[in-house]
């Protein structure tokens, strides 16, 4: 192709222009392309799902049908649950220039893979969090559709909320789900209405919980090593300890929440694994540190790097433990069905979960997070307020404490509204240390000049917002409508199945 350069002078640039339509259009194919490969990669696991289960069971044409349908939407609502609710676990790792996207998507894949097949459990209760009490007189078809209905409604309500770029909580969607298709199977007399005021009150108490103890995590390492007079004495003094609060509180973490449902520990055992864990940690941790602290530039921000191995494992767990939990909330409802079809079976209170059926919701989860996830994952890390390792730390050992918390308390929490809480709790702690006291210099004061441009930079930093207040009404409007809107999209769709 010969230059531009060569033509002869067109007053109408006909040739300039040829090749801005050209790379126009050449942009808008790479634009169309990759956002239809994930759609079409979704679509495929989807009809692979239908096509699989098809055929696994052929003995009674209409059970296949339900079943064949069941397992798709549930395969749909776990690749809900990857591309939003994993993102609350790797954003603060990606905001914090730890990890890539690319990195965080295949640590997160792997782990939620395992925490969903090795530690997601062999039974599930049928009713999510014991939401309703079925009436007796309730028609086993009827509660088919009851939980196929609040299944399809808490996906359909995850999908809009990563589409708007909410993080929400898949639990409390389910939850709306089960109780807009119970109360529109059988009225409100089946709703455990103290069950519904706990959940509405963790709507307050996770994100603020998870703030406090983040924003203390980081006032505390600011205090001790960042903003020490000798950074150098203060990582020596002060790091091994964070490395074993960070062990100890993990291990409690995966005893209480990632491996509750393969094996059940009271609280002397969890107690005692947690301590041996910190000493254990800080015995080794700081020989392990020594060289590596001497070795650090001088800058605070050398010093970040620090916190990089913890953070990992700490975001690990996490993505561990949300696999062995949150993949209830895809199949929950789908094993229920599938006891149903069990030689007619009754209702059952408790139904075993089929190595199918935890393959649909271990892969959905996974395939979720790599074709959507990175996208919530920006957002989480980047867009909420300024990570760096230390502040990132802060929010996953926030995550494993609060829930650690609360769970001795019996108070019901959401992971996804603690590590946001978390996060906003951290940029809000930058604004309060990081913007001076500007009652210290006054308008009416006379400065020479050098002072007077130091008490305008002063007045400019003062003004500086740190946190987007903006993600802050907008999550937490989502997490307020998620279990009225879920609900109301589950009665809506089980009186619309009911005419079918």
């Amino acid at each position: 192709m010969s230059k531009i350069s060569d033509h002869p002078k067109n007053p109408d640039h006909r040739y300039v222009n040829d090749l801005r339509r050209l790379d126009y259009s050449q942009s808008q194919s790479l634009a169309f392309l990759s956002s239809s490969l994930p759609l079409s990669a979704a679509a495929l696991f989807l009809g692979l799902v239908a096509l699989i289960v098809g055929t696994y069971i052929s003995d009674d044409a209409t059970h296949t049908l339900i079943l064949v349908i069941a397992a798709m939407v549930g395969g749909y609502m776990a690749l809900n649950i990857g591309a939003n609710d994993v993102a609350n676990n790797m954003g603060p790792a990606v905001g914090g220039k730890v990890i890539t996207v690319t990195t965080a998507v295949l640590i997160a894949a792997i782990f939620e893979s395992a925490g969903a097949l090795l530690a997601g459990g062999d039974v599930v209760n049928t009713i999510a969090k014991g939401i309703i009490t079925p009436d007796p007189s309730l028609a086993v078809g009827d509660f088919r559709l009851l939980m196929l209905s609040a299944l399809f409604a808490a996906a359909l309500w995850i999908n809009l909320a990563t589409w708007l770029n909410a993080p929400v909580s898949t639990t409390h969607s389910i939850v709306g789900g089960v109780l807009g298709a119970g109360i529109a199977a059988s009225g409100f007399g089946l709703v455990n209405w103290p069950m519904m005021g706990s959940i509405a009150a963790s709507w307050v108490i996770s994100p603020f919980l998870g703030a406090l103890i983040a924003g203390m995590l980081l006032y505390l390492i600011k205090r001790l090593i960042l903003n020490a007079d000798d950074r150098y004495a203060g990582a020596h003094t002060w790091m091994p300890v964070l490395y074993a609060l960070m062990a100890s509180a993990f291990v409690a973490y995966m005893a209480t929440k990632g491996l509750k449902r393969l094996v059940k520990f009271d609280m002397v055992e969890i107690i005692l694994a947690a301590t041996l864990a910190g000493l254990l940690t800080y015995a080794l941790s700081r020989p392990w540190l020594r060289p590596r602290i001497n070795r650090t530039g001088p800058s605070k921000k050398d010093f970040y790097t620090l916190f990089n191995i913890p953070l990992l494992l700490g975001v690990a767990l996490l993505s561990f433990a949300h696999g062995a939990n949150d993949v209830a909330n895809a199949v929950g409802p789908l094993a229920a069905i599938v006891s149903t079809l069990e030689s007619d079976a009754g209702i059952a209170s408790k139904a075993a979960i089929p190595i199918w059926v935890m393959m649909v919701g271990a892969l959905g989860i996974s395939l979720g997070l790599l074709l959507f996830g990175p996208r919530l994952i920006r957002t989480v890390g980047e867009k909420i307020t300024r990570l760096n390792a230390p502040r990132a730390y802060c929010v996953a050992l926030s995550s494993a404490i609060t829930v650690l918390i609360a769970t001795s308390m019996a108070l019901p929490v959401s992971s996804t509204h603690i590590a946001i809480g978390a996060i906003f709790g951290v940029g809000f702690l930058r604004e309060f240390l990081e913007n001076p006291n500007r009652q210290k210099l006054r308008p009416g004061h006379k400065l020479n000049a050098t002072a007077q441009d130091a008490f305008n930079s002063i007045e400019a930093r003062s003004r500086r917002r740190l946190v987007r207040r903006s993600f802050a009404l907008s999550i937490a409007a989502a997490w307020v409508i998620t279990v009225p809107c879920s609900a109301a999209i589950a009665a809506a769709l089980y009186h619309a199945m009911q005419l079918l």
